[in-house]
């Protein structure tokens, strides 16, 4: 054989050419890989090439001749047109990719490997660190736009997780064992239900459930609850009327995008009984449904017959149609039967409660076959957030609901050395009514470096209030007799006499409505998160009118309030703060009051509708610091509220022109100091201080009915993966009686409480905690009531419970 020369003439190339004959599978292989080469390829090509002529070329000498190929002319197939989707299908489409964009950014933003187990878990609080569940990272509402550390106000959040160590079932557990708070009794003018001094302020109508008021002094569960969040210091520019001393939030759960399965089921002492179960579905990759309830029977512990019973169930939903559109909405019902405490007297010769002389703490004075007390509440809410583009975002949330608070209940008072002790009956038939209607554009741009986010809305809403009272509050005890007072032994009351006739409405209810129209304008501007400006204004339209048969009254008030604020940041990690703040209490704004005495607006009064309301300004300077890869908040705070044109009453008047001031220091601390490590407490110092009175003796004097210092620290620390043990110490000072200032000598004694618990993980899905609750069975006082023979409420003794808990 020849040797191979290479030859690059066109013939040579050619003649080889013409004897190729491959197969079309082959070649079509062939014509591929060639369109896939690069340009730049084409020598490498044409070398190949030349190979391969050479190969065929012996081939074809050793080869008889082939039959000849036939090549088909390729045929162009047009392109089949792109199917069209319904819009069911894109909406699918959509919340399919929206899904795996969450799973990625999830999966980006996964703890390490000795992060909190709540981390991972599909229940997690949104709102919460979570590596460290006892701290919140930011407030539920829209019109918070920046983070809880960047916040120049002091704002205490109680996460869900805390209010499960602190085995808190209630609100008013949760004002129990919280700084800053103190709880108070109702009065023989308004309701006994849920009422809070926040830093020395009245608060029983400043609370709020996703950021809509709640009016109904009700008594409030928290199996709905995802996490408590208490606003210290004015807050009228978010909130509106009221909130001098401070707001409270309560978030509700609401459904999520994972689903979750939780069962919990809890025995106790004192005969207590309660399960829980809270449950989310994905129902499609747009919907999702959250179902959950409680039931419980329980007595109270140290308290003779007292009982809490209670049931009640939340519906949440969540729908997701398109990326830039989410509406949810829930429903929930609560239900509460149970026996009223009302306490236990006051001893005023021995300036003591009649327990700490020679009073067994458990005896109760309420009339077992007569007294009860009812609380339901029913609230519906729609929330529609609109994404119109990625930088402004529509709100809107409309809230109805309907509260009842029903109730007979014994307020002891007046002991005598001769062992005798005076009975009171107080009743009430309470229907409050509210409809609200929240909207607001969230505007967010930048100003070079500057971010601004900017809130403006506007709030409509009408609160209606039906209250009436019970007849007949002696003689359906004894057959005879009017009026709704009786004598009975101080050691021995008439707790199980018969009831001769049921007790009955009187039938002439006071019927109260108030309208509010509001417009509000919230700014907060960020440099680099170096320094952080926010500012708000709001203006609140305010219109009340009370009609009982044969009288009425009405009041109208125009008030316009605003807060400033600024943050600034030396460290990632560190910040100190200002901030001024205004707030108005109107007349009539205690919904629940019959009286002025009580801040209500009664009927048949002329002079009253005369007053302005009442001012409150406060100014707070403070720090912030996220300590431990920013795992624990500490936060430390100077305050001082003061409050101007203040009304109180002289003799059987009342007058405004009154004015006084609380100062004070708010030390805080929330989170986790090591992987294994949670803490959350606080300690708050105050003085007041009435600055202004018409009544001389008064000028100077604390304020009554709230505790001056207070602390209270709860911890946990995990021993083992699977077992943890903490506890709580809580410390109330002294607390002053009397109706304004504290100069009747009244006084309850401070107390210390303490609370363990322990938790051990039995598997993944299987977890067991036993709670000890006031472990040395302290007697101690939750509220003083204001008058001259006062009673005072008496808190529960020792329990203890085991809960056993399952998730899925």
């Amino acid at each position: 054989m020849l040797p191979f020369t290479k030859d690059t003439s066109p013939q040579v190339t050619g003649a080889y050419m013409s004897v190729i004959k491959a197969p079309r599978s082959l070649r079509a292989r062939i014509s591929i890989n060639v369109d896939r080469l690069d340009i730049n390829t084409t020598g490498k090509v044409a070398m190949a090439a030349l190979a391969a002529v050479g190969s065929a070329g012996s081939a074809e000498a050793q080869q008889s001749t082939l039959p000849p190929v036939t090549i088909d002319a390729p045929v162009t197939r047009a392109k089949p047109a792109k199917p069209q989707l319904t819009a069911e299908q894109r909406r699918v489409r959509a919340a399919v990719r929206r899904a795996a964009k969450q799973k990625q950014e999830a999966a980006r933003a996964a703890p390490s490997a000795g992060a909190s187990e709540s981390a991972q878990a599909p229940d997690a609080n949104p709102y919460a660190n979570p590596d460290a569940p006892y701290k919140a990272d930011r407030l539920a509402s829209p019109k918070f736009t920046e983070p809880l550390a960047n916040q120049p106000r002091t704002v205490t959040v109680l996460t869900k997780e805390i209010l499960a160590d602190k085995n808190a079932t209630t609100l008013r557990e949760v004002a129990r064992t919280t700084a800053g708070i103190t709880l108070g009794t109702g009065e023989g003018g308004n309701a006994f239900g849920d009422r809070f001094f926040i830093r020395g302020f009245d608060a029983r109508n400043d609370i709020f459930i996703d950021g809509v008021r709640d009016p109904a002094v009700s008594i409030r569960e928290n199996f709905f609850t995802e996490q408590v969040e208490i606003l210290r210091g004015p807050a009228s520019s978010f909130a509106g009327r009221g909130s001098a001393g401070g707001a409270v939030n309560i978030v509700t759960k609401a459904a999520g995008d994972k689903n979750f399965y939780n069962v919990e089921g809890t025995l106790g002492s004192e005969v207590s009984n309660r399960i829980t179960v809270d449950a989310n579905q994905v129902i499609s990759p747009t919907l999702s449904l959250r179902l959950s309830g409680m039931f419980q029977e329980a007595d109270v512990a140290g308290r003779k017959y007292v009982f809490d019973d209670r049931w009640g169930g939340l519906a949440a939903i969540k729908w997701t149609p398109t990326d830039w559109i989410k509406v949810t909405a829930n429903y929930v019902h609560t239900d509460l039967n149970g026996l009223p405490d009302f306490g236990v007297p006051y001893n005023r010769a021995a300036l003591k409660p009649q327990t700490d002389i020679n009073l067994p703490r458990d005896t109760y004075y309420g009339f077992v076959n007569r007294d009860f007390q009812k609380a339901k509440q029913d609230f519906g809410t729609v929330n529609t957030e609109v994404a119109i583009t990625p930088f402004i975002t529509f709100n809107n949330k409309t809230r109805i609901e309907r509260s009842v608070l029903d109730y007979i209940g014994t307020l002891p008072s007046n002991p005598t050395p001769a062992g005798t002790v005076t009975l009171s009956s107080q009743s009430r038939y309470q229907v409050t009514d509210v409809a609200a209607n929240l909207t607001d554009f969230t505007f967010k741009f930048n100003s070079g470096p500057i971010k601004h986010a900017v809130v403006a809305g506007a709030e409509f809403s009408q609160e209606k209030v039906m209250r009436d009272t019970y007849a007949g509050l002696v003689s359906e005890l004894f057959g005879t007799g009017t009026g709704n007072q009786i004598t009975s032994s101080l050691f021995d009351p008439f707790n199980l006499r018969p009831v001769v006739s049921e007790p009955r409405l009187t039938g002439s209810p006071t019927n109260i409505t108030v309208d509010t129209k509001a417009i509000y304008l919230i700014e907060t501007a960020n440099y680099n998160d170096f320094i952080i400006l926010n500012g708000g204004v709001r203006f609140d339209d305010y219109t009340i009118s009370a009609s009982s048969p044969g009288n009425n009254n009405g009041n109208h008030s125009g008030m316009f309030n605003y807060n400033v604020g600024g943050v600034f940041k030396p460290l990632p990690y560190a910040s100190v703060y200002a901030a001024y703040a205004t707030s108005s209490n109107p007349v009539g704004a205690e919904l629940d009051a019959s009286n002025f005495a009580y801040g209500g607006l009664p009927t048949g009064s002329s002079t009253f509708t005369a007053f302005a309301p009442e001012e409150n300004k406060a100014i707070e300077v403070g720090t912030k610091w996220e300590l431990f890869e920013k795992r624990l908040l500490v936060t430390g705070a100077l305050f001082q509220t003061e409050k101007t044109n203040a009304r109180e009453t002289i003799g059987q008047a009342t007058v405004d022109g009154a004015a006084y001031r609380v100062r004070g220091i708010d030390l805080g601390a929330d989170g986790k100091i090591t992987d294994r490590w949670s803490l959350y407490g606080g300690i708050v110092l105050m003085q007041s201080e009435v600055t202004k009175s018409a009544d001389p003796t008064m000028i100077g004097a604390k304020l009554a009915n709230i505790a001056h210092e207070s602390f209270n620290v709860l911890t946990k620390y995990k021993v083992l993966d699977n077992w943890q043990v903490g506890g709580q110490a809580t410390y109330v000072s002294q607390i002053f009686g009397g109706t304004f200032g504290a100069v009747n000598g009244n006084v309850l004694p401070p107390h210390w409480r303490f609370d363990f618990f322990t938790e051990y993980k039995v598997n993944k899905q299987l977890t067991a905690k036993l709670y000890v609750n006031n472990i040395f069975d302290t007697v101690y006082y939750d509220a003083f009531y204001r008058s001259n023979t006062p009673f005072v409420f008496i808190a529960p003794g020792r329990s203890v419970q085991v809960a056993l808990s399952a998730k899925f």
